[in-house]
């Protein structure tokens, strides 16, 4: 797939504020600081389309983006750490599972997921959740480029470890980076399968 525009939609605070066209969506998510925001960056080629930052749980809404003119890529608020009251994570996690599970136009969900850090319960319990609710989504692990080989194979390896013990099989899965921008083409190309399969 061949990005040719992209622009900012709008931004939501519930899902009833989402965009009414019905065209199709890919969201992007992922625990806080897991590099979501770079990701969509690189992915579309327009460096600052998604704002960046150091402070986790910056993204506080859902934010939605015009790619050629026939569909929304989805900036979803993060799960895990942020530096809000309780009430405010609550109302996040409220408003993130009504778009997850009643979004009919969601193609599918990308899960970011840190290769660095150990399995995280809340990757894993998020995970199980898509699961039991028919939710389709693939997994991308984020932050090749600071990990040896060896290191991130074994990182992926303990998560389909810990899944396998609940899941018939594993999600789609890529490695990506923003330095090298390793995934890009992959998660790319998968999009647009899953467009020409929703539109048939």
């Amino acid at each position: 797939m061949i990005i040719r525009s992209a622009r900012f939609v709008k931004s939501s605070t519930e899902l009833s504020q989402c965009p009414s066209d019905h065209l199709p969506e890919l969201a992007f998510i992922g625990r806080s600081n897991v590099g979501k925001s770079s990701l969509i960056n690189i992915l579309t080629g327009f460096g600052k389309l998604a704002k960046t930052s150091g402070e986790p749980g910056k993204t506080r809404t859902i934010n939605h983006f015009l790619i050629n003119d026939n569909w929304y890529l989805v900036d979803l608020p993060g799960y895990g750490y942020a530096k809000v009251a309780a009430k405010q994570r609550e109302k996040w996690t409220k408003t993130l599972k009504e778009y997850i599970i009643r979004r009919e136009n969601l193609l599918c969900l990308f899960v970011l997921i840190d290769p660095r850090h150990k399995p995280q319960k809340s990757d894993i319990e998020f995970m199980e959740f898509l699961g039991i609710n028919s939710v389709p989504f693939a997994r991308v692990f984020t932050k090749s480029d600071k990990m040896s080989h060896d290191s991130l194979n074994r990182s992926v390896r303990d998560y389909d470890t810990i899944m396998l013990e609940n899941w018939e099989s594993l999600p789609v899965t890529f490695i990506t980076s923003t330095v090298t921008k390793a995934g890009r083409t992959a998660i790319l190309d998968f999009i647009e399968e899953s467009m020409n399969n929703f539109s048939k």
